[in-house]
């Protein structure tokens, strides 16, 4: 029997009264502002001021872009490693990637080559995915078998081809002349030089978004403007992009431009699943299932999630979504906490969501960012819970 509130509890698998409530806070980060950890802190904080036996459990969710490796060490155990990479314009950068206690490796492109490594000076023609192939190959070395990669929140659109040459590949022009692997050259590429040994390294790559490669929905018109892609850039990048698939098709017989979620990450996608024949996954359910959420709900009733902006583009894989789904077929009611809502919101009700809840308690801007948000956070979750109390105070609305 499903329940239809938070209220109408099945006694003998669920909790009969308010301290033995089982409460799963499963958010994702609101970007540029508060991590996930930092969202569950607040909001069980607030949980806990009505219900303080309530059974509370923090699970700071990622989808494969920043927070990745945390998220999946909190929930499993295993150990971060430390390396040096070529970050995103040239320069070596710190990154970290995860080994989980199954033996199982987990990674973030954004340690590599992400937006914040940019450090402002947004360059989508010269950015670089060459530390991302780096550090797969740092991983391969240590003997590990499988690699989860997130690929959310990068800075590039180089299609990949960063990434494949350190790993061997070698792109040439016409006259079979080695190129640069830099975005710009995307276009002169005419023949492409595979490395001498294969690599037998399994990879997973958690990509939230179903974008192909190019076209009008394509990684550049899609997500280059926010990596620094200028308008008049555009047509010609996109025009690129589809070119180099076509030397991919003929010389490697991979059809890259017709791969869902190939235009994640300015083409990487395409780029893992073509040179390195990795498999994209939606990576909200990839993270589920490592985690046997599943199996969590059936104990569990209420969830609370959310994410920075709840609109059209939530509705493609993002964490909201994707608990919301889960909760639904479990019979649990699902409610999203964000700072803001968008175009289409509403048919996330229409994927399992129960309620939607936005507050701008004061303005916020950039200069106070992280107090301000997090204020509006807690004022928010209390606003909620004002509303869950008021049957357990008499006053049922």
């Amino acid at each position: 029997m499903a329940k239809n509130s938070f209220w109408d509890v099945e006694k003998t698998e669920r909790g009969t009264g308010m301290a033995d409530k089982n409460i799963v806070v499963a958010p994702d980060s609101f970007k540029g502002t508060l991590d996930a950890q930092e969202i569950c802190s607040i909001v069980s904080g607030v949980i806990q001021t009505y219900i303080p036996d309530a059974k509370i459990m923090n699970i700071p969710m990622s989808d494969g872009g920043e927070g990745m490796v945390d998220s999946y060490l909190q929930q499993i155990g295993g150990e971060k490693i430390t390396v040096q990479v070529t970050g995103p314009r040239g320069s070596l950068v710190q990154s970290e990637y995860g080994i989980l206690r199954d033996g199982t490796a987990v990674m973030e492109m954004a340690s590599c080559a992400g937006l914040p490594l940019m450090e402002g000076c947004l360059d989508p023609m010269n950015a670089t995915t060459y530390g991302v192939g780096e550090l797969i190959d740092r991983i391969e070395k240590r003997g590990l078998e499988t690699i989860l990669l997130g690929i959310g929140g990068s800075a590039t659109n180089d299609m990949g081809i960063g990434m494949a040459a350190a790993l061997g590949y070698e792109f040439l022009d016409g006259n079979y002349q080695e190129l640069e692997p830099k975005t710009f050259n995307l276009g002169k590429i005419e023949h492409i030089r595979k490395p001498r040994e294969e690599r037998k390294i399994k990879i997973i790559a958690a990509c939230d978004v179903d974008t192909p490669l190019y076209g009008p929905k394509g990684a550049t018109y899609t997500f280059g403007k926010q990596k620094g892609v200028a308008e008049e850039q555009m047509e010609k990048l996109d025009q690129d992009m589809e070119h180099l698939a076509g030397v991919v098709k003929r010389e490697l017989g991979m059809d890259l431009g017709r791969i869902p979620g190939g235009g994640a990450a300015g083409g990487l996608g395409a780029a893992l699943a073509g040179f390195l024949q990795a498999e994209l996954k939606p990576g909200i359910e990839l993270f589920l299932d490592k985690i046997c959420f599943d199996e969590l709900l059936r104990t569990t009733d209420l969830v609370f999630t959310g994410e920075g902006r709840i609109d059209w583009q939530s509705l493609a894989g993002k964490v909201p979504i994707g608990i919301a789904k889960r909760a639904a077929r479990a019979g649990v009611p699902c409610v999203a906490l964000c700072g803001s809502v968008g175009f289409m919101a509403e048919r996330a009700y229409e994927e399992g969501m129960s309620a939607i809840f936005s507050a701008i308690k004061d303005f916020t801007d950039q200069q106070n960012g992280k107090e301000g948000y997090a204020e509006n956070i807690r004022f928010l979750a209390d606003s909620v819970m004002r509303i869950l109390m008021l049957k357990e105070r008499g006053r049922a609305l």
